[in-house]
């Protein structure tokens, strides 16, 4: 005789699909969230991710480099600049998508260089289908721009520096 599930007081077993469990893995690393869920039928699947460490910047005295060492490429040097400069950003205060400009085709807020004032915005943090402004906390001039457009981004992720 079979037990039902009141008589055993035990629920049916979930059977687990592999294939969509790898297509949220996938869905992760591409968009660089740390979670996602899904929800069909009843039946919802969670799939997580530890966050990357967030960069530090570190800073090594170091002894001067010997004559025959090489330069460092134009890239490293950008590398190690926005590493440095991530630790004074303005960070995003929310999980979301951000922009860099107003819309599409339209010109960016602002630009490597540019001077801002207090208040001016800098980019948009799209969150939950609202867009939020992400202004200048205070006058200076943009110095690093850190992500790209259209790209997720993190709570406290670096965004842009203005100095």
């Amino acid at each position: 005789m079979a037990e039902s599930k009141a008589a055993s007081g035990r629920a049916p077993a979930m059977t687990i699909d592999g294939k969509l469990v790898r297509q949220l893995a996938d869905i992760l690393a591409e968009t660089g969230l740390t979670e996602i869920e899904v929800e069909e039928g009843g039946r919802r699947v969670r799939v997580s991710r530890a966050a990357p460490p967030a960069p530090v910047a570190h800073v090594v005295p170091q002894a001067a480099a010997p004559a025959a060492a090489p330069a460092p490429t134009p890239a490293a040097e950008a590398a190690a600049a926005a590493a440095a400069a991530a630790a004074d950003a303005i960070k995003s205060p929310m999980v979301g998508t951000v922009y860099l400009a107003p819309e599409p085709g339209a010109s960016d807020f602002v630009k490597v260089g540019d001077q801002v004032k207090a208040g001016d915005t800098l980019l948009i943090v799209e969150a939950m289908k609202v867009m939020n402004p992400i202004t200048a906390p205070a006058a200076g001039t943009v110095k690093a721009i850190l992500v790209e457009n259209a790209q997720p981004v993190e709570y406290d992720q670096p965004l842009i520096v203005v100095a």
